[in-house]
């Protein structure tokens, strides 16, 4: 996040560490003097209790939990930095075996010749993977004697910011693809009717960050294909699965997304969200070697050998890339399986349950990513910001938000279903928002005796 320099010195007051001050401390500039480390350990725990919970932070795809095993492994590699390949050769070995296994898992012709890099989360792969899209782009216009002034790239109003930010960082027309009354995502027909010669590549999501849903991206490389056909371009497809990918390949294998389409070139997703780990890794895999051109891969003589890097980041932890190794070794196809699937039978409760605890319309689909997406039928009192904001009494941080532009007009309430959210905690959370939808309407009624009541819930003993 970006931050601001603040006016005014302002000082902190811990309570538990007051004991051993004589003073307060600054809290916009650099003490004076050093502090005992279970001092400067407390002031920043205390200031962190007014953060929300994470085991509560239904608006997150991002994983909050891993193995205890995970957390020893990552705390003996926090010092250690992946980018230096000669003095850690083992950690870039691992990182190789990984984008082999990721390759593999989305069905690349040869997964060992396909070609990947770890990166921090989908936002750098994305740009990555934008820049490789472009630069084939520039190569083709040259080689075909034609300008190579005014790229574009076609998506749906539904992506991600990241994807704004590589349009406006790297001179990219976005070319956005409206959305439209039960409509979330990208439309194929409108999609194509975008594109040109000036088309760097189109965009599929596999998982839309507002509602879940995957688009339908077999039919665009299908309606790609004749395009390129009739008009003899090479419009390919990078298929932004920063959500999706680590749920479809177990819980839908047979749905037709990636590397098996001959257009998909290039695919992104975030290990750190369905992935299974800690924040921030993620990974951009490319169809083969062709797809990234040389030109943007560096080659740097650095502390000992030569290093083929791509990346807008140099030095980085090699901690959550290790983490990702510990995944695949320790759940396996198998265990992957299941906790989609128990997370998919969550969601499928959650979306079930909703639909009867309150005037909702649930938005998401079933067979998509484990997550509920609903808003309220017609014209109530109350919003879903005020629900929002009566969950969070409780502790919930269930995000209420605008859909994309085309379609700002629709509010809703999204619960993303991650490992921690048991059925028995999905039930008190639909209890929760039965009692929040139940005081909203005795206080729009005007019921004198209405008050907060979603700090009522039952006590359920434990053994």
């Amino acid at each position: 996040m970006l931050s601001h320099t603040v006016d005014g010195q302002g000082e902190l007051t811990p309570a538990y560490a007051s004991r051993y001050l004589t003073r307060s401390v600054p809290r916009n500039r650099l003490p004076e003097e050093r502090m005992p480390p279970e001092v400067a350990y407390q002031i920043i725990a205390d200031e962190l209790n007014l953060d929300g919970n994470p085991a509560l932070n239904l608006a997150s795809f991002v994983t909050t939990w891993m193995e205890p095993e995970a957390d020893r492994l990552m705390a003996a590699t926090l010092g250690r930095n992946y980018i230096d390949a000669e003095e850690y050769p083992q950690t870039t070995e691992i990182q190789s075996r990984c984008v082999a296994m990721l390759a593999r898992l989305f069905h690349a012709p040869d997964g060992g010749r396909s070609v990947g890099t770890a990166t921090v989360g989908s936002s750098e792969a994305i740009h990555l993977a934008g820049l490789a899209l472009k630069w084939r782009w520039r190569q083709r216009r040259a080689e075909q004697g034609r300008p190579a002034d005014r790229p574009n790239l076609v998506m749906g109003h539904n992506v991600q910011v990241c994807w704004e930010k590589f349009a406006r960082y790297f001179d990219v027309e976005p070319r956005y693809v409206a959305l439209t009354e039960g409509r979330w995502v990208l439309g194929v027909e409108e999609a194509v009717e975008l594109v040109d010669e000036n088309t760097i590549g189109v965009v599929g999501i596999l998982g839309s960050t507002y509602t879940g849903e995957y688009e339908p991206i077999g039919e665009l490389d299908a309606a790609l294909t004749d395009l390129n056909a009739r008009t003899g371009w090479d419009v390919p497809i990078h298929v932004d699965a920063a959500s999706g990918g680590f749920v479809a390949p177990f819980l839908r294998p047979d749905l037709r997304w990636d590397f098996r389409l001959p257009l998909v070139r290039s695919i992104n997703v975030s290990g750190h969200k369905y992935g299974l780990v800690y924040p921030g890794v993620g990974w951009v895999i490319w169809r083969d070697h062709r797809q990234l051109p040389e030109d943007l891969v560096f080659h740097v003589n650095y502390l000992g050998s030569d290093q083929p890097t791509f990346n807008l980041n140099f030095s980085r932890g090699a901690g959550q890339i290790l983490a990702q190794y510990y995944n695949f070794l320790r759940l396996g196809r198998a265990g992957y399986t299941e906790i989609m699937t128990g997370l998919e039978g969550t969601a499928r409760y959650l979306a079930d349950s909703v639909a009867r605890v309150g005037p909702f319309e649930v938005l998401s689909k079933p067979g998509t990513l484990p997550l509920v997406c609903w808003r309220l039928r017609g014209e109530r009192p109350y919003t879903v910001f005020d629900i929002s904001a009566r969950l969070r009494q409780r502790g919930w941080i269930v995000p209420a938000y605008t859909l994309a532009p085309d379609a700002e007009h629709i509010s809703v309430l999204r619960v993303v279903v991650r490992e921690g959210l048991s059925r028995d905690m999905a039930e008190l959370l639909v209890s929760d928002i039965g009692r929040a939808v139940q005081d909203l309407e005795r206080r729009a009624q005007g019921d004198p005796a209405a008050r907060d009541r979603t700090g009522e819930g039952k006590t359920r003993g434990v053994c």
